[in-house]
C-alpha cells in the first residue's frame, strides 16, 4: 500500500530527537496506518519557535556587502597553495589585462588575437568580455551608471580571482568612468593590473558601428550610450595606448604591443 500525504511542521518548543525506528517495526507501522494525515494547524506566534541570528556590522557596513565591507564572522580562509606555486605550474604570472575604449572601438578584436597568440606561446589566459559577463553574472543589471559601477566591480573581483589561480585574465569592457578602473586596480598587486587603453577617435568608432548602436543613439532609441549622451573619461595614465593613424593596424599586430609589454615586465615566465 502507497501512502502519500503532505506533512507540515511548526516546532514550538526545542524539538526531541528519537532513535529512527528498525525496518520491521518501520514496515509494521506502515501496515497498521489507516488513518488520513492532516496538515498541522498553526499555533500561536508568542509559542512559535524563533532563532536569532548575529548580523551586528560594523558602522557604515552591511551584512551582505556590495564591496563596501565584511561581515564579522567573514574571514580569509588560506590554502597551503599558493598563488607562486600555480605560477610556476603554469610557468607565467597572473595578472589582469584591463582593455578600455568605446564601442566600437576593437577591444573585442584585440582581446581574441591576443589571446590567440598566447595561447600559442604555451600561456593560459581567459577573456571576460562585457558583453559575454551580461548574459550571466551581470544579467540583472542595467546602463545606468550605478549599474556600470557594480557591473565593473563584480567584472574585476572575478579578475582577481583569475589572477589570483595565475591565469592572465584580459578584460575587455567599455567601462567609461574612470574611479570605476581605478578601483579595479587597487584590489589587484602593484603591477598587476595592466590598462591598455584602445584610443579610437569616436567618428573612427561611431563609422564602424559594429552593432549599429551609435546610429539608434544618435536617433535617441538608446538612452545614456558612451560618447553620445554619456560620457566616457579616458584613462590619464594607461600602461598600454593603442592608437589609430590613417591605416588601422591588423588586430595581430595590437596584440603584440601588449605582448611585448609583458615579455618586458616578466609575465610570461614565473
Amino acid at each position: 500500500m502507497t501512502i502519500a500525504a503532505k506533512i507540515s511542521l511548526i516546532f514550538t518548543s526545542s524539538p526531541t530527537v528519537h532513535a529512527p525506528p528498525t525496518k520491521q517495526r518501520f514496515a509494521k507501522c506502515l501496515r497498521k496506518t489507516t488513518l488520513a494525515l492532516t496538515p498541522v494547524k498553526s499555533t500561536d506566534a508568542s509559542k512559535t519557535l524563533s532563532h536569532t541570528v548575529d548580523a551586528t556590522v560594523k558602522p557604515d557596513q552591511h551584512a551582505f556587502p556590495n564591496g563596501s565591507g565584511l561581515h564579522a564572522n567573514v574571514v580569509w580562509h588560506k590554502c597551503s597553495v599558493e598563488k607562486n606555486d600555480r605560477q610556476e605550474l603554469l610557468n607565467q604570472k597572473g595578472c589582469v589585462i584591463w582593455i578600455t575604449g568605446l564601442s566600437g572601438s576593437g577591444k573585442s578584436t584585440v582581446a581574441c588575437a591576443l589571446t590567440r597568440a598566447l595561447h600559442a606561446r604555451g600561456k593560459l589566459t581567459y577573456i571576460l568580455d562585457g558583453d559575454t559577463v551580461r548574459h550571466g553574472l551581470n544579467c540583472d543589471l542595467t546602463f545606468k551608471a550605478e549599474d556600470r559601477t557594480e557591473n565593473i566591480r563584480r567584472i574585476g573581483e572575478v579578475a582577481k580571482l583569475f589572477a589570483n589561480a595565475g591565469v592572465i585574465c584580459i578584460a575587455s569592457v567599455v567601462s567609461p568612468y574612470r574611479k570605476d578602473r581605478d578601483a579595479c586596480r587597487s584590489i589587484l598587486p602593484d603591477g598587476d593590473f595592466i590598462e591598455v587603453f584602445m584610443d579610437i577617435p569616436l567618428c573612427v568608432c561611431e563609422a564602424r558601428n559594429p552593432k549599429g548602436l551609435y546610429k539608434l543613439a544618435r536617433a535617441g532609441k538608446i538612452k545614456g550610450f558612451t560618447g553620445i549622451d554619456d560620457p566616457y573619461e579616458a584613462p590619464l595614465n594607461s600602461e598600454i595606448v593603442i592608437q589609430q593613424g590613417e591605416v588601422c593596424p591588423p588586430p595581430e599586430a595590437m596584440a603584440e604591443i601588449v605582448i611585448s609589454y609583458l615579455e618586458a615586465k616578466v609575465y610570461l615566465h614565473a
